[in-house]
């Protein structure tokens, strides 16, 4: 739905404003849901939370193909957005906890590298689908896409090692409190450079189809075939990006993957036909190949012991509001000032989300190395005394183990 979905939207209205809106609405219904899903996760477990999150999607999309007004978008695009939570987070919570440290990188870029191979075929199909058939074609093949990810959910069993641990059904806020007093200083460093990576992560999404087809003139199947270009490079890159990861440390990959993005979408502004477009969005798919998997793994170095799916509710909270922001200011700037000046401004994001990440996160590879063995679940209403005990990214650890 890439291509389709700014262009969909703008059959019901002139604004850019409404295309930004109609993207950023399933982000809204997203980050309405991370936390209280954070905290089901235990109740319900990762696959029960799997069929519900495509189910809820899959109904959002198929009712949106059928769409007739705004408001109706907006409504079935938040459905789709809760849908995502629970699928997002119910997957990255069972990685995190199934996988040993020492590997995470690596197998969270495969995980984001599998993601990415979605990304390479579908904005290519659905590009040509929505010329040649409508765009409301193209979103309903979505939705019956999403019902088939609900029957090999539906097929996937729970493992043993990861049900729900005694206790942990009961549902308490004061668990989400402890964890942001325990880990305040890594969620307002890391989850601010989190929220511009993000943000320029989903830019790309809304400023490609439109600066596209209202600047150079381009219709849905030459945008879905520059998406999927440039997707078949960020798709191609996950080995070596979680390689970078294990071995040299998560900022090794995530700082050179933003400043690329940034270059990339500051180039846009430049581009004058579909070739030279399509070379910027190689280099944005470039960027963001080498850094895939880095915000997951991040979230899931910084998760305390026992407490994984609530802390990555509140990781995936922070991600998905830049998420959700972005394609928003988008629409609004591009109202403002056009979708040249506004593709090129959104160059920035990357720079303040590398800096950010620079000179305020800490490595958490060595740290992770060097923890203690994992400890027991944690009880649901005795969190505070055990979360304190769980291993936090440290300058000294750093130090100690730089080698």
């Amino acid at each position: 739905m890439v291509p389709i979905l700014p262009l969909y939207a703008r059959q019901f209205s002139a604004s850019y404003s409404l295309a930004g809106l109609a993207v950023s609405a399933a982000w809204i219904g997203t980050l309405m849901m991370d936390v209280p899903v954070g905290l089901l996760l235990p109740r319900i477990g990762h696959r029960r939370a799997m069929v519900i999150g495509c189910g809820l999607f899959a109904a959002g999309t198929i009712a949106l193909a059928f769409a007739h007004s705004a408001p109706e978008l907006i409504i079935y695009r938040l459905l789709a957005g809760i849908g995502t939570a629970f699928w997002g987070l119910s997957r990255h919570a069972y990685i995190a906890q199934a996988v040993p440290v020492e590997s995470r990188g690596r197998v969270i870029s495969v995980f984001g590298g599998i993601n990415r191979l979605g990304w390479f075929v579908g904005p290519a199909v659905g590009g040509f689908v929505g010329r040649d058939f409508g765009l409301s074609t193209a979103i309903l093949v979505a939705g019956i896409l999403a019902l088939g990810a609900t029957g090999f959910a539906i097929a996937v069993p729970e493992l043993p090692n990861l049900r729900p641990a005694p206790g942990a059904h009961r549902l308490s806020l004061a668990v989400i409190s402890e964890i942001i007093q325990l880990r305040w200083r890594e969620l307002l460093t890391a989850g601010t450079a989190q929220i511009f990576a993000q943000m320029i992560r989903q830019a790309r999404y809304i400023v490609i189809p439109l600066y596209g087809r209202d600047i150079l003139g381009l219709d849905a199947a030459q945008v879905g075939v520059i998406i999927s270009a440039s997707s078949f490079l960020d798709m191609s890159l996950f080995i070596p990006a979680g390689m970078i990861m294990d071995r040299w440390g998560r900022k090794a990959a995530a700082i050179p993957s933003f400043l690329l993005l940034g270059l990339g979408m500051g180039l846009i502004p430049f581009t004058t036909s579909y070739w030279t477009l399509c070379a910027a969005g190689l280099l944005i798919g470039f960027g963001n190949g080498i850094g895939s998997g880095t915000m997951m793994t991040l979230g899931a170095d910084l998760a305390p012991e026992g407490r994984t799916g609530e802390f990555l509710g509140i990781w995936r909270l922070i991600g998905d509001s830049g998420q959700a922001l972005s394609p928003l200011a988008v629409g609004l700037i591009a109202d403002l000032i056009g979708i040249t000046l506004t593709s090129g401004a959104t160059a920035f994001l990357g720079l303040f989300a590398a800096s950010t990440l620079g000179f305020f996160v800490q490595e958490t590879r060595w740290a992770q190395s060097r923890s203690t063995p994992p400890a027991e679940p944690l009880p649901a209403c005795h969190g505070a005394s055990r979360l304190a005990q769980s291993p936090l990214p440290s300058t000294t650890r750093k130090r100690e183990t730089g080698r």
